[in-house]
């Protein structure tokens, strides 16, 4: 053999057992089990900047407005102000929260549809963190109710800012209406009124989210062309509400915690019902309530305040709060803007943990995944 054939003969095992070496560091071959291409390269970059320090409900330690990946900070930081940003609550949500990255790859419907037995997460929770056992009594409701959405308008909007209004009395006197009302849809919950009060809390209204025991009682209270948005908490909740729907005498009171709302002025189609998924992830998986077996318990119920920007970072491009925070520290402050109830008449609720749900809020904030308007988080 020739010495130049002896060489070749040497060289290419050679060569062949290096190229495999170098190709199985550098080529991205499927592997069972392994995660889809976006949320890996999301982990990663999220790891690669900030470290992989965090707290146990899975989110950074160390969260800083300021901080994006490059990739996202060149995205929405060549935008111009004021301009809507779209995708942008769900970046940030999975930028300061990795393993949530799959939540927000398709958004979870906001509100039941007729396909809601589908829905594979709530199907096996009874209320509120799910529909187990009140299936026959949805379906009779959506079947009335008709439409699912939010309307053609919005349904459509290629990119969508929402603000949740709260109740607190840090909203008195800020002069937020005309703010308020810019946003796409705003969002208000249970009775807190518009009328009066519009040169702080707006005039437009989206939807109201509420339940029985928190409905608007006086008819003429209700805004024109908005939805009515509910939130079962028990079973009975889901026969109030047909009830209300079908415009049925309300039978009997027995089981509610105080009064309820004997006629919603709303058509069926006027009506939605809110996808139980959010409280089970604002209380399972955010703010890190007792799971106590899925059932309601003893401090595991998340205020409607924090469902409601669950809802909203699901479903919205931009999320804004105002009027949220308990500030315990000035005893005499109004409790609601609406109401001359002092700070100091709020005592600790048997079903939420006010302390444990701030803390999450305050990541948020911090985080700049959601603006607070009247900074009382």
């Amino acid at each position: 053999m020739k010495p130049s054939h002896k060489l070749l003969f040497v060289l290419c095992p050679m060569l062949v057992l290096g190229f495999i070496y170098y190709s199985s560091g550098k080529l991205h071959l499927p592997v069972w089990g392994q995660k889809p291409q976006l949320e890996a390269d999301i982990a990663l970059t999220v790891g690669q900047i900030v470290g992989s320090v965090y707290d146990k409900q899975g989110f950074l330690l160390k969260l800083d407005g300021r901080f994006w990946p490059a990739e996202l900070a060149y995205k929405y930081g060549n935008l111009s102000e004021g301009v809507c940003k779209p995708g942008y609550a769900a970046a940030k949500m999975t930028a300061i929260y990795p393993n949530s990255s799959h939540r927000f790859m398709k958004p979870a419907p906001m509100f039941l549809d007729r396909n809601f037995k589908r829905l594979a997460k709530v199907r096996n929770y009874l209320p509120p963190f799910g529909f187990k056992t009140q299936e026959r009594i949805i379906d009779s409701i959506l079947t009335a109710t008709k439409n699912y959405g939010l309307g053609e308008d919005l349904d459509s909007l290629g990119c969508k800012r929402c603000i949740i209004v709260g109740n607190g009395g840090i909203l008195a006197n800020k002069s937020l209406g005309s703010r308020i009302d810019d946003y796409n849809i705003v969002v208000r919950l249970n009775e807190a009124p518009v009328t009066g009060f519009s040169k702080d809390v707006g005039t437009k209204t989206t939807m109201r989210i509420t339940y029985p025991e928190g409905a608007i009682q006086k008819p003429e209270r209700y805004e024109k062309d908005s939805l009515f948005v509910f939130s079962a908490f028990k079973p009975l909740d889901f026969k109030w509400l047909r009830q209300m729907v079908f415009k049925e005498k309300l039978r009997g009171t027995e089981g509610f915690w105080k009064s309820v709302a004997h006629y919603v002025p709303r058509e069926p189609t006027e009506m939605r019902i809110l996808n139980p998924y959010f409280i089970q992830e604002a209380a399972f998986q955010f703010i890190g309530l007792p799971l106590n077996n899925g059932l309601m318990g003893k401090g595991n119920i998340p205020t409607l305040g924090t469902v409601a920007i669950t809802m909203a970072l699901h479903n919205c491009d931009e999320v804004a709060v105002a009027g949220f925070g308990y500030d315990m520290n000035m005893p005499h402050a109004p409790l609601h803007y609406y109401e001359t109830v002092k700070m100091s008449a709020i005592k600790e609720s048997w079903t939420h943990n006010i302390s444990k749900e701030k803390e999450f809020l305050r990541k948020l904030v911090k985080a700049n995944v959601i603006t607070d308007l009247t900074n009382g988080i």
